[in-house]
């Protein structure tokens, strides 16, 4: 029978070949991950490049003419020419309550006109009834 010190020396090389092979593979899947990234952005980067070539040049040759001359699949031309991104950046709203309070408040009806319709305020204009309908901006 192992003596315990016998015992607790064959767990540690147990371990330490486990250890190691850990290591490796985190050590690996790092360096592919690492270079997956790179190749993704140098991807996108071709990709969005491939866009705007295929946005100059739409008023002489069109998507289906070029994927007939270069044997690319209209789909993907079509595809990069759509994913591009605008020059001009989109705008953002706000979604801070105070920002579109303020916002709104100018929008609003003041307190000194009457925000009930001409039917229920009653007859105007000398008692004559008119069809005339006021209409409040919605907030």
């Amino acid at each position: 029978m192992a003596t315990t010190e016998e015992i607790e020396r064959r767990v540690e090389q147990a371990d330490a070949a486990r250890s190691a092979k850990r290591a490796a593979a985190a050590k690996r899947v790092g360096e592919l991950a690492q270079l997956r990234a790179e190749v993704a952005k140098k991807l996108g980067d071709i990709e969005r490049e491939l866009g705007d070539v295929l946005a100059e040049s739409s008023d002489v040759i069109s998507v289906d003419e070029l994927a007939k001359f270069t044997d690319v699949p209209a789909t993907d031309l079509t595809q990069w020419l759509n994913d591009r991104k605008t020059t001009r950046p989109k705008r953002k709203r706000s979604t801070t309550p105070a920002k579109r309070d303020a916002s709104q408040a100018s929008n609003t009806t003041p307190a000194t006109q009457p925000s009930a319709s001409p039917e229920l305020a009653g007859p105007r204009n000398g008692g004559a009834a008119t069809s005339t309908r006021i209409s409040t901006p919605v907030p």
